[in-house]
């Protein structure tokens, strides 16, 4: 009778399977807004067929095997301790595919963490602290000032040296930053306190903020926020979750690209965030000149 359970069981436990995967699909991630993230999405993609193919047909034997051999008085059991083939066959076929996985994704991370060709590119320090970032964007000189853990106080959030003149003109911004679309896009990211980490999800980006180091990550945004507002899938998934916030009494929402902590930091890890716009470059230029100088808003 269980032997039977089982292959029951198997069959609305493939369907609820499918039911899910159909259910929860557009609640999923747009496709990728930076360049290395269509690779990322790719290797994913892969992976994921790869895992459902080898969980389907592990869970067929699994339970067809529960069925076929089940207790039957007319059968009886044989003793078969070792087949040299079997385990030759489920050590090499896994040990292909993972190499494969891992080839495929050593070789994407090499392209993504190259050394940056673009000249133009933005570079963005991201500073964390429980339980909030601030951004620093270069000002007119265009390189960031150097740093001094030691010199952190209220105005001096993120520890610049005041001893270094280049510092004088950059811009610290919090909250909201803002970025150019089509130019590759440099971070710099440190920690004050303990292990945070930057999470880009639409850019398929995430790198650790750790205390003591400087740690690195670029990529290439392709599409501005206003294009992401029009994309017909975001536009049905705001739908889904302005729907619920309308039920729960809530403002509908607009779609923004978000910056969060991927790491459990502390209580409030939850509200570490920071919303990013991605802007044509004029665009982008314009609220870039409008930000004030560190020195400027120090002073007063």
């Amino acid at each position: 009778m269980m032997g039977k359970a089982l292959l029951v069981f198997m069959i609305f436990f493939f369907v609820f399977f499918f039911w899910q995967v159909n259910r929860w699909m557009d609640r999923s991630l747009p496709d990728a807004a930076s360049e290395h993230g269509v690779l990322i999405d790719q290797l994913w993609d892969a992976n994921i067929y790869l895992i459902t193919f080898v969980f389907l047909l592990t869970n067929f034997f699994l339970f067809w095997f529960a069925y076929k051999y089940r207790g039957n008085s007319s059968t009886k059991a044989t003793y078969y301790p070792h087949n040299n083939k079997l385990e030759m066959l489920w050590t090499v076929v896994p040990a292909v595919a993972l190499a494969f996985i891992i080839i495929f994704g050593l070789k994407y991370w090499n392209e993504i963490m190259a050394e940056p060709q673009d000249k133009d590119r933005v570079v963005v320090e991201l500073y964390a602290k429980q339980f909030d970032w601030t951004a620093r964007f270069p000002g007119k000189d265009g390189k960031l000032g150097e740093t001094d853990y030691r010199q952190i106080t209220g105005v001096n959030a993120v520890g610049l040296d005041t001893n270094d003149m280049s510092g004088n003109d950059d811009v610290l911004v919090r909250n909201e930053i803002h970025i150019p679309v089509d130019t590759e896009i440099e971070l710099n990211i440190r920690s004050r306190d303990v292990i945070h980490s930057v999470y880009l999800p639409h850019f398929r980006a995430q790198m650790n903020a750790v205390p003591g180091m400087v740690t690195y990550f670029k990529f290439r945004p392709t599409k501005t926020t206003a294009e992401m507002r029009k994309d017909p899938y975001v536009i049905q998934l705001m739908a889904g979750i302005n729907s619920q916030r309308e039920k729960e009494q809530k403002e509908a929402v607009e779609f923004d690209y978000t910056l969060l902590c991927n790491k459990i930091c502390g209580a409030s890890h939850y509200n570490m965030q920071m919303t990013v716009i991605v802007d044509s470059k004029a665009d982008y230029a314009k609220w870039l000149a409008e930000q004030k100088a560190w020195k400027t808003v120090a002073s007063k």
